[in-house]
């Protein structure tokens, strides 16, 4: 990936879609995918994001999504906070009164991010590969404006998950959704681990999946 002007991001995507995720789930939503991630989880369904984008500025970037008539926006990638113009990007965003939502693998700084804007953080599972990745810090940061996310690929995740849950008192701090990696893990299967064990967490699908090819872009 080429490094940016001031005023520029690397852009894999910008589409108009329901958002199939988060306390938000159901609703459209207008993406913005920036390119580059410096994790490589085992279940990751948007590699083409790694090195594929176009080099936009900010302007151009906000023109794109007022072209959607949609309020909610939501910056995901790869991963966003790999491009330091992401925080620019974001303040603009909430300038202009979208409503905003970042989603985050959680290993990056999340300090730094405008308050206003809603942060989704991916804390990574053993069956990613990449929970040694995991920036600890980042959970004290955490409010009731924020989610946490769990993506459970089987038992040995959801029983590392519930660990987390109870050490840092998550549902304490914030929403709290598990959701089963597509394809790997029964739907059914995580629900009942859920109810079996009482857990204030939000199940979730991704929604997008049961809509559309689960192996398209851009929806």
């Amino acid at each position: 990936m080429t490094t940016p002007s001031q005023d520029t991001l690397i852009i894999n995507e910008i589409f108009f879609s329901i958002q199939g995720e988060s306390t938000r789930m159901g609703r459209p939503c207008v993406f913005i995918r920036l390119t580059a991630c410096d994790l490589r989880c085992s279940w990751c369904d948007t590699a083409y994001a790694f090195e594929e984008g176009t080099e936009l500025n900010i302007n151009a970037i906000l023109q794109k999504v007022k072209e959607y008539g949609c309020n909610l926006v939501e910056i995901t990638g790869g991963e966003p906070l790999l491009q330091e113009n992401v925080h620019p990007l974001m303040r603009r965003l909430c300038d202009e009164e979208f409503e905003v939502m970042i989603e985050t693998g959680g290993h990056h700084d999340i300090s730094r991010i405008d308050p206003r804007v809603k942060r989704v953080m991916d804390i990574k599972c053993p069956g990613s590969k990449m929970e040694k990745r995991n920036r600890w810090e980042n959970i004290e940061m955490l409010n009731a404006h924020d989610e946490a996310k769990f993506v459970i690929a089987d038992h040995i995740d959801y029983k590392w998950a519930k660990h987390i849950l109870l050490q840092y008192r998550l549902d304490k701090r914030c929403p709290v959704l598990m959701s089963p990696v597509f394809g790997t893990l029964e739907n059914r299967t995580l629900a009942d681990w859920i109810l079996h064990d009482r857990l204030r967490v939000q199940f979730q699908l991704q929604m997008h999946k049961y809509i559309w090819d689960p192996t398209a872009r851009g929806v």
